[in-house]
């Protein structure tokens, strides 16, 4: 069985409809959603706000380089266009994690090399999954224990959401 987190995100036209096209285009293979969160940019590029949302999904066909190439799949069919690197998009779907696997490879580097010091993935997956753990430098270390470590202001720029996204029915 292979488990991913993906974290998603989007800050132009519809953002609300970017994230849940990537619900519906996982369908089944979603089991749990976080709650819609709202932050500024982070890389330096002025731009508009994201929504971003952590979703843990399961497949037991797939690896970790499915997770991407559907990752990439979703980006395509929202209209994502890779031109500044941080910069404004319609959809980011990044593997997060899979099954605690460690990898260097380039092509899809695990866990995400910068996910333990981004508030807007740690916040949401520690809303969707309060025990979760995420390897940094060679160990497993539990998602809250990032989340206290990471600067106040970063905590607080992550601003829950009133929006939802819709589950694919069973």
């Amino acid at each position: 069985m292979s488990n991913a987190v993906l974290s998603i995100g989007g800050n132009l036209g519809d953002r609300l409809a970017a994230l849940q096209s990537v619900i519906d285009g996982l369908g089944r293979r979603v089991r749990a959603i976080s709650p819609i969160y709202e932050t500024a940019a982070w890389g330096g590029v002025e731009q508009d706000d994201f929504l971003n949302a952590i979703v843990l999904v399961s497949d037991p066909a797939f690896e970790p380089m499915d997770w991407l190439r559907v990752a990439h799949q979703l980006e395509r069919d929202a209209g994502r266009v890779r031109d500044v690197r941080w910069g404004p998009r319609t959809l980011d779907v990044d593997v997060v994690d899979c099954d605690g696997v460690v990898s260097p490879d380039p092509v899809l580097t695990l866990p995400h090399p910068r996910a333990h010091e981004r508030a807007f993935v740690l916040v949401p997956w520690l809303a969707v999954e309060p025990n979760a753990l995420l390897s940094v430098a060679g160990q497993r270390v539990p998602v809250a224990a990032l989340v206290a470590h990471l600067a106040a202001d970063e905590v607080a720029g992550v601003r829950r959401t009133d929006f939802r996204l819709s589950e694919v029915p069973e």
